[in-house]
């Protein structure tokens, strides 16, 4: 089943994408939540419309995402939590860490678009963040023992 989705869905694809999707999750969750429109002709036309009247504002969000990126640059993150003798840590590092300092460096970014490996060791580690759908950036994490 062809769908046209309405949101950036991760996993999925990006808002205005069609894409390719199993019948039941389409009809079940994609289109009663209002994340997805069947990919019929009149669909397809008004959301090329859509594409057209947005290109330039888009064009904006790709120029503001790259802006971010370049100021991040090499930007190495230091995270301290409670750990044992052996490095490992009690609990695990999460998005909302990493957000949270990257609030502290000036960075207001969306926990959701950061994407990391479980963290449960005290060391170094790499995050993605996708800040546009042309732009990804890499960051460094540096957990500490406190």
């Amino acid at each position: 089943m062809e769908v046209i989705l309405k949101h950036d869905i991760q996993g999925l694809g990006y808002k205005n994408d069609t894409v390719n999707v199993k019948p039941g999750y389409g009809r079940n969750y994609l289109i009663p939540q209002g994340f997805a429109i069947i990919a019929n002709e009149s669909n397809q036309k008004m959301i090329d419309e859509n594409i057209k009247q947005a290109a330039h504002k888009a064009e904006k969000l790709k120029k503001d995402a790259e802006e971010i990126a370049n100021k991040m640059g090499e930007l190495t993150l230091e995270i301290g939590t409670k750990a044992g003798e052996s490095g490992k840590i009690f609990g695990a590092i999460t998005t909302i860490q990493v957000a949270d300092a990257l609030k502290n460096k000036g960075f207001d970014i969306d926990r959701k678009k950061i994407s990391f490996n479980a963290i449960k060791q005290v060391g170094d580690y790499k995050a993605v963040i996708d800040l546009h759908r042309d732009v990804q950036h890499e960051i460094s994490i540096k957990v500490v023992a406190e």
